[in-house]
């Protein structure tokens, strides 16, 4: 059974680095095709948008170096895996997106002051509405498939490509609408906004990685299985008790006291505690679970969680 998790594991973590490897791909072309789109037209949004890109880039070598690191099995330093690796690149994600929209700023504020005429707009929209149609398609199966596999890094860089997305169409939009009217004030007014917006998106990914260092509980519905399948297993033992979980990554721990009658053997309450674990493992995909056995005599007189 161990050697079938581990595995799991390895083929679960080879997807992992292919799909971080595809986000670099996708962020070099996509970071091409705006970088592009501004020399082509000089518009501050659009130089914001591309060096959002850029931003992407980098995060995208950062998960995919975090993946490398959360992967490796546990050692003498690391008894508990490297599992936390990956929060810490989605920390990493935040920090650049406040970077990036400093300086996306600055820029505003320099086409505040020294307005500049736009050119070559249609061709420049084009450029960046690939842009966007590929990061769209790409962000949607990052996070799709990163919760699927359990993986912060993948969820993280999915959801700061939609912000990238959303940034896109809002920088469009609002280039027709200042190629329309004129007011080529709406050019850097969209820079700032653009990078309001993903200062935002820096603050949220920071606020939930912060909480996955923490050894934040599980979901409230992983929790509420995790009980239903402790009950449905634990025949043969009297109760159990102080459930409690953590996050880590890809990895839930699963940790809780089982009272079984004094008189049972260690042979059979190890039975007990083989068939709670693979029910768990099942349930829960990643679990790690850890079982306290007592005697009744010595348990806690209290109800099972």
């Amino acid at each position: 059974m161990t050697g079938t998790k581990t595995g799991h594991a390895h083929q679960a973590a080879r997807k992992l680095k292919l799909a971080a490897l595809g986000s670099i791909v996708v962020a070099l072309g996509v970071t091409a095709l705006k970088f592009a789109a501004w020399r082509q037209t000089g518009s501050a949004a659009l130089y914001s948008d591309a060096l959002e890109s850029i931003v992407n880039l980098v995060t995208a070598v950062v998960a995919l170096y975090a993946i490398q690191v959360a992967s490796r099995p546990a050692d003498r330093r690391h008894q508990f895996g490297h599992h936390k690796a990956e929060y810490f690149s989605a920390v990493a994600e935040g920090v650049l997106i406040v970077v990036a929209a400093l300086l996306i700023l600055h820029e505003a504020y320099d086409a505040f002051a020294k307005p500049r005429s736009l050119t070559h707009l249609g061709a420049g929209l084009g450029l960046n509405a690939v842009a966007a149609a590929v990061n769209a398609g790409w962000c949607a199966f990052l996070i799709g498939w990163g919760r699927r596999q359990r993986s912060p890094a993948l969820v993280a860089d999915g959801w700061h490509l939609l912000t990238d997305v959303a940034t896109s169409v809002g920088v469009l939009a609002g280039l027709v609408l200042a190629a329309l009217t004129g007011w080529h004030v709406i050019d850097p007014a969209l820079a700032a906004l653009v990078a309001l917006h993903i200062l935002w998106a820096g603050w949220r990914l920071v606020r939930d990685s912060v909480s996955g260092l923490m050894d934040e509980a599980v979901e409230a519905e992983v929790g509420r299985r995790i009980r239903d399948v402790i009950a449905d297993n634990a025949h043969g033992a009297i109760e159990a008790h102080d459930v409690r979980t953590r996050t880590a990554g890809r990895v839930s721990f699963i940790e809780f006291h089982l009272v079984v009658p004094g008189g049972m053997t260690v042979s059979t309450s190890h039975a007990i505690c083989d068939r709670l674990e693979a029910a768990l493992a099942d349930a829960v995909p990643g679990a790690e679970v850890l079982i306290h056995v007592e005697p009744e005599n010595e348990a806690k007189r209290r109800p099972a969680d």
